[in-house]
């Protein structure tokens, strides 16, 4: 065989086996649980540590900020509870607000409520704590037959956190449903707050992510918290909040 015929050959299995698709398959996998503990300090790059501290400092100090005082303490429960009364109400001042135009409703979920708020002293950590996610206020507006699916929905669940409206739960349906002091109109479009998660249609709200319209107001749900408490204390105001009724079980 001649040397340009050898040449040939390597080439053509160097251009063949380069262009295959590898395949890779995983044959054994293993894990190991790590705890972190006080055993965990054995190993702990104390160089890195000494590092972060002065930064551990300055976020421990702004978290340890006390911004309010709340009047009792506020957890958030189905059907209706304080702490959810509260949130709703505060999505709807701070929609309304930003958007320059009365917000009909509110919508919170309960399960974005990650923690109680204790009566007494409010810090900016326990804001941080009831509110860990990086969730923004949204305006929608949506046609009354989705809200009153949506409504329905609630129902079935045991209820949710809301504002701006009042409704009963009967065998798990939504019944005697007001927005303002009007029943509900299937053909009217209802502005409401609620958080970008809810509308994207999670949680299985999924009638929110039908709205005719939708405006990002760029504002953090954290920070509108923390905004309003602070305003409210500037005024002399504690926090509170009340059961009014709005979501009943029968």
């Amino acid at each position: 065989m001649n040397s340009l015929k050898l040449l040939y050959i390597l080439l053509l299995i160097v251009f063949s086996t380069s262009c295959s698709h590898k395949t890779w398959t995983i044959t054994h996998a293993t894990s190991t649980k790590i705890a972190i503990d006080k055993n965990t300090d054995k190993i702990a790059n104390n160089t890195y540590i000494a590092y972060l501290q002065p930064i551990k400092q300055k976020v421990d100090a702004q978290m340890k900020e006390v911004i309010g005082e709340a009047t009792e303490t506020m957890t958030g429960h189905a059907p209706e509870s304080l702490l959810s009364n509260f949130s709703a109400d505060v999505y709807r001042k701070a929609a309304t607000a930003n958007l320059g135009e009365q917000v009909d409703i509110a919508i919170v979920n309960l399960g974005g409520l990650r923690t109680e708020v204790p009566a007494g002293k409010i810090t900016v950590g326990k804001v941080f704590e009831l509110m860990p996610f990086e969730n923004e206020l949204v305006v929608l507006w949506l046609k009354g037959d989705k809200l009153l699916e949506l409504l329905q929905y609630f129902a079935s669940m045991g209820g949710e956190g809301v504002s701006g409206l009042r409704m009963e739960i009967e065998n798990g349906k939504a019944v005697n449903i007001t927005i303002g002091s009007n029943p509900i109109d299937t053909n009217k479009l209802y502005i409401i707050a609620t958080n970008d998660y809810l509308a994207g249609g999670n949680d299985k709200m999924t009638q929110l992510a039908q709205a005719e319209k939708r405006v990002n107001t760029g504002l953090k749900v954290r920070t509108m918290l923390l905004n309003y408490i602070k305003e409210e204390t500037k005024k002399g105001n504690k926090i509170q909040s009340k059961l009014d009724g709005r979501v009943k079980k029968n």
